[in-house]
């Protein structure tokens, strides 16, 4: 392994909107307070940060994906919570997903997705 940790950061123009979003809607852990950025706890050792930008722009074809099996569990508690699926959750034969899409606050893609794929495991190899 190269790294002990990952983290994604995304722009935000309203970085307590967004905290609400991602604590409130997604039930994301508040890990780090930086002042300006505010990183989330998504997985082991994989992290989720926003950082106030006075201008945000949205990069299309970029997808930050939460694998998770409960992909029907996790869309209920997002629209119960507040928040809104943007499609799905569907099944994808071309990729062998189950999986639905929704946006944050400032427009960035995200996606709720479980791997159908029998070689997909999560887990970290050993060896």
């Amino acid at each position: 392994m190269i790294a002990d940790a990952q983290i994604t950061f995304l722009p935000s123009a309203d970085l307590e909107r967004s905290r609400a979003f991602y604590e409130g809607v997604l039930g994301l852990e508040l890990v780090v307070d930086q002042g300006t950025c505010h990183i989330f706890a998504v997985a082991d050792g994989a992290f989720l940060g926003t950082c106030l930008r006075d201008t945000v722009d949205v990069a299309e074809g970029v997808i930050f994906t939460f694998v998770t099996d409960d992909v029907d569990g996790w869309t209920t508690h997002i629209v119960n919570s507040g928040g809104r699926i943007e499609s799905g959750p569907d099944h994808s034969p071309q990729y062998r997903i189950y999986h639905a899409f929704l946006r944050d606050p400032d427009g960035h893609q995200l996606e709720i997705q479980r791997f159908d794929d029998p070689n997909w495991s999560f887990a970290p190899k050993q060896g």
